[in-house]
């Protein structure tokens, strides 16, 4: 392990026992109710991580899609209905996965302790231990008791998830209205450096940037060249290429390398360097320590966003249905 990583792994250790408590959550919540609760889900994913490299990234958006709609509730699991389209229907989420795997972790933990572990913390948890998958050691706290919510709608998905397509001014005022800093914003935007993008979310940016079937001056002609033997036209919306192309299934800070490079594949992540606050916190997050430590920080306060606890929501037995 590097010097960067035990340092960090050290750091988390302190800052587990300084931070164990956000509001009503807390760590080791099912101590008692299901004591093997956090084993059992992180066995499953681990499992699963071990022979699908393109999990991590997968279970990161689901967590962060979640949050950002209706706080960290669940809400982005539910199924739609006859009466309701719910969040899974809206164009942001219908290339999310990793719902069957929710389902057998919720199942495990079902068979276990019945009605005790919510959908929301299954989320939350799946989303910390495959992306530790690599390190064989988990980079970031979750604090748990997180409840259910009950109400899931495509037009409230549609209104909070980010857009690929944003410039700063709308990036930083969607971030507050989650009571995120613009230094979270940054730190989250680092989560790209997994992951793929589809064509039709970037391809505006090659060819066609401001109505008049041209380049987006700033993204790296060299990138863009590339880019366009891959996305051929700007309606292409089934191919899809990496993120951090340097080391796509690797989670690390080369994110931020990329992007002074001006190879940040979407608008809204070139957007971060048109601001002198955003630009300086990319230069910071350029130190790999400071990349993991302030990851851990910003998680962790992403998974707080108006947290469903105590008696209220719910805990579903489904978790892509509400309870009868």
């Amino acid at each position: 392990m590097n010097t960067n990583l035990s340092s960090f792994f050290i750091f988390i250790a302190v800052f587990g026992l300084l931070g164990a408590c956000h509001g009503q959550l807390r760590m080791h919540f099912y101590e008692e109710s299901c004591p093997h609760a956090e084993e059992i889900v992180k066995e499953i994913i681990w499992n699963r991580v071990a022979s699908n490299s393109t999990l991590p990234a997968k279970f990161l958006r689901m967590h962060f899609h979640d949050c950002f709609v209706r706080g960290c509730d669940a809400s982005v699991l539910i199924d739609s209905t006859p009466n309701n389209l719910a969040e899974k229907a809206a164009i942001p989420n219908l290339s999310l996965a990793g719902f069957d795997i929710i389902d057998e972790v919720k199942t495990e933990l079902e068979n276990t302790c019945p009605g005790v572990v919510s959908c929301a913390d299954i989320v939350a948890l799946a989303a910390r231990d495959s992306v530790s998958y690599q390190f064989q050691w988990p980079i970031w706290d979750v604090l748990t008791g997180r409840r259910d919510g009950i109400i899931s709608r495509e037009s409230e998905a549609l209104a909070n998830i980010p857009s690929p397509f944003f410039n700063f001014t709308t990036l930083k005022q969607s971030f507050a209205n989650k009571s995120l800093s613009v230094h979270d914003l940054v730190v989250l935007s680092g989560g790209h450096t997994i992951g793929v993008g589809h064509c039709n979310f970037f391809s505006n940016r090659l060819y066609n940037f401001t109505g008049k079937n041209d380049e987006d001056p700033s993204l790296n002609s060299t990138y863009a060249a590339f880019l366009k033997t891959q996305c051929k036209s700007l309606s292409n919306n089934v191919t899809i290429v990496p993120m951090d192309p340097g080391s796509p299934l690797s989670f690390d800070n080369n994110y931020y390398n990329i992007l002074k490079q001006n190879e940040g594949l979407f608008q809204s992540d070139a957007a971060l360097l048109t601001n002198s606050e955003a630009t300086y916190n990319v230069n910071e997050l350029l130190n790999s320590q400071n990349f993991f430590t302030e990851f851990a920080q910003s998680i962790m306060r992403m998974g707080a966003i108006q947290v469903l606890t105590g008696t209220s929501g719910e805990i579903r037995k489904n978790c892509s249905v509400v309870n009868p």
